[in-house]
């Protein structure tokens, strides 16, 4: 495997090729067959499980930590191959953030449509 690129990046282009060529006994792909509504319950899972580990633990278990915060890029990550956007898109839209207040940038957002 080619190291050279950062490991977010291997990883997309992993969660691509599953999506692409859709190997049988893929977790990837069970989560992309199980459709945007399985993909963002495991997000809300995990997300979950990081701050009950970051919380009731109070960070004094680093690793576990650690683990579910992996485990919660990698299912974004899942979710952002299942709506076609490249994990390029996202590191366009974190770089036009730099330089700018978190409160400016929210600030400056238009407001949801509620539905």
């Amino acid at each position: 495997m080619d190291t050279s690129q950062p490991v977010l990046e291997r990883l997309m282009r992993v969660i691509e090729s599953r999506k692409a060529h859709r190997p049988s006994g893929s977790y990837t792909v069970d989560l992309l067959d199980g459709g945007i509504q399985q993909v963002t319950s495991k997000i809300r899972e995990e997300a979950e499980e990081l701050i009950e580990a970051a919380t009731d633990m109070g960070c004094s278990s680093p690793r576990f930590v650690i683990h579910e915060a992996a485990d919660l890029l990698y299912h974004t990550l899942v979710l952002l191959a299942a709506c076609d956007i490249s994990f390029e898109d996202v590191e366009a839209e974190l770089e036009t953030r730099f330089g700018r207040s978190g409160l400016a940038e929210k600030a400056g957002r238009k407001p949801r449509a509620k539905g």
